[in-house]
């Protein structure tokens, strides 16, 4: 994570470092919220998502907090399962055209 990355986060509140000067200290829980975060945006969740989860455990806790977890996976596992699908059909049509150009170089050459 960049300098730049972590002011954005504090910026938008997602982090909340420590501050002495001009110098950041990332307390064990700030840094588990960096790990969540990068985890977060691997997976393809917004930082408003992010944002609203992490803020789940600080106003009803742990349990309310996973619930809200398992919600956001499965809409997040649809997603990508759809993506996937999308994929795997651009992959096949593009595997076809470039049979079919590589036939038409042949054909040429011939």
């Amino acid at each position: 994570m960049t300098p730049r990355t972590l002011r954005y986060y504090e910026y938008i509140e997602l982090l909340s470092p420590e501050k002495e000067g001009r110098n950041r200290f990332y307390t064990p829980r700030e840094i588990a919220r960096m790990t969540l975060i990068m985890r977060g945006r691997r997976f393809g969740f917004s930082l408003e998502e992010i944002r609203q989860w992490l803020e789940i455990y600080e106003k009803e806790g742990t349990v309310p907090q996973l619930r809200a977890w398992l919600e956001m996976a499965d809409r997040q596992l649809d997603a990508l399962h759809r993506q996937q699908e999308e994929l795997a059909h651009t992959i096949e049509d593009l595997r076809k055209l470039r049979a079919d150009a590589a036939a038409l170089i042949k054909r040429y050459q011939t």
